[in-house]
């Protein structure tokens, strides 16, 4: 089975709050979907964090190298198209487009044999996972209702993040953060994301110590994101001294990057993102390499649908991967699928077993926000 064509649309129309300095409009392209398609029909998706300009344009160098190839080697096809491309910028957005041609290369190969991603990465480990609510940190009153709401809808594990948190004073942070545990009651998981990968964030060691001390009081499970994202020396410092659990990894892209990070014992929670880390191949790579240093990985990839239900694949293939982030209300992850996402009893998320990734785009939900045709016509 040989490669026919990519394709690329960008999602717009209902692109969520990013949380960061310069804040997203709800017509900002940052969610581009690709379509990788087959001579004998099939068609995987991915998904890229970079604006449908950026995917297209590193679709006019990447195409070359991969119309006529075999569509049922995800893994080789991509390490190809890293080697091919090293000097024109690793881990930039040639990098990030080829997370969403392996993403759908994996799906195709799912496809083909009638298996689901997840068993072909290596065997499930469990079919369903716990999703954890990623949601904006606001003001403590609103914050708190969003999250009872949340609470009532079934959900058990929740991740707040940017907002005001660091970026107005030490006793907001900690109202904030109050009014979450209370929201969610004793027993719920609560994590906690500074997001200092923002462009204006300013602080550094000491603050992210005391915060963490601060945290520990209201059980947060990990600390996201509490420094700049190339601070490794002082992630290892950190993760040393505090009292809970250090996240951070998603600005990371392929996993020569995550080495040094895990060999310098920097995280606890490692989170590579599969729309730019290079695809299901790379971070399923990141998974192994950071069990192997005693390190969780947790995926990043919420942003679409896509993103989501590649997530949900890997974390069925590896031992410790118990959680995924789930963007609630977003309907590029809601509305774009003809089956929605449905918790279960026990607020866990069943991992599809159908083949491919699982999930089918609905072709006019996504008409919506994304150019379908230009996706989807063979």
């Amino acid at each position: 089975m040989k490669i026919r064509a990519v394709r690329a649309a960008g999602l717009r129309g209902a692109t969520p709050a990013g949380g960061w300095t310069e804040e997203l409009e709800s017509d900002d392209v940052v969610h581009t979907l690709v379509a990788v398609h087959t001579d004998e029909g099939i068609v995987g998706i991915g998904s890229v964090f970079t604006s449908e300009a950026l995917v297209r344009a590193a679709l006019d160098v990447l195409s070359p190298l991969l119309i006529g190839e075999e569509a049922l080697e995800p893994e080789r096809v991509a390490e190809r198209l890293h080697r091919t491309t090293f000097w024109m910028g690793r881990g930039g957005s040639v990098t990030h487009t080829i997370s969403g041609v392996d993403t759908a290369l994996w799906d195709v190969l799912g496809k083909a044999t009638g298996q689901p991603v997840g068993r072909l990465l290596g065997g499930r480990y469990r079919d369903r996972v716990r999703p954890y609510a990623s949601l904006l940190m606001d003001e403590p009153d609103r914050l708190a209702a969003e999250l009872r709401m949340l609470v009532g809808r079934g959900w058990t594990a929740f991740k707040i993040g940017w907002g005001p948190f660091g970026r107005v004073g030490a006793r907001l942070d900690e109202e904030i953060v109050a009014a979450a545990r209370e929201a969610v009651g004793p027993d719920a998981l609560l994590m906690v994301d500074a997001g200092a990968s923002d462009s204006t964030w300013s602080h550094g060691y000491k603050w992210a110590l005391r915060t963490a001390g601060m945290l520990e009081r209201y059980d947060v499970a990990w600390f996201e994101e509490p420094l700049p994202p190339d601070a490794l020396a002082d992630y290892v410092a950190l993760r040393r001294e505090a009292p809970v659990a250090i996240a951070g990894g998603e600005v990371l892209t392929r996993r020569q990057s995550f080495h040094p990070w895990l060999e310098a014992g920097a995280l606890d929670v490692v989170q590579p993102d599969v729309t730019k880390v290079g695809g299901l191949s790379e971070q399923r790579r990141i998974g192994w390499a950071a069990h192997d240093h005693g390190v969780r990985l947790i995926p990043h990839g919420w942003n679409t649908a896509v993103g989501l239900a590649a997530d949900l694949q890997l974390a069925s293939a590896l031992p410790d991967t118990d959680l995924v982030e789930y963007l609630t209300g977003s309907p590029y992850v809601d509305e774009i699928v003809t089956r929605p996402w449905q918790l279960d009893e026990n607020g866990m998320l069943p991992i599809p077993d159908s083949p491919g990734l699982g999930i089918d785009l609905d072709p006019d939900a996504l008409a919506r926000y994304a150019d379908v045709d230009a996706l989807l016509t063979p």
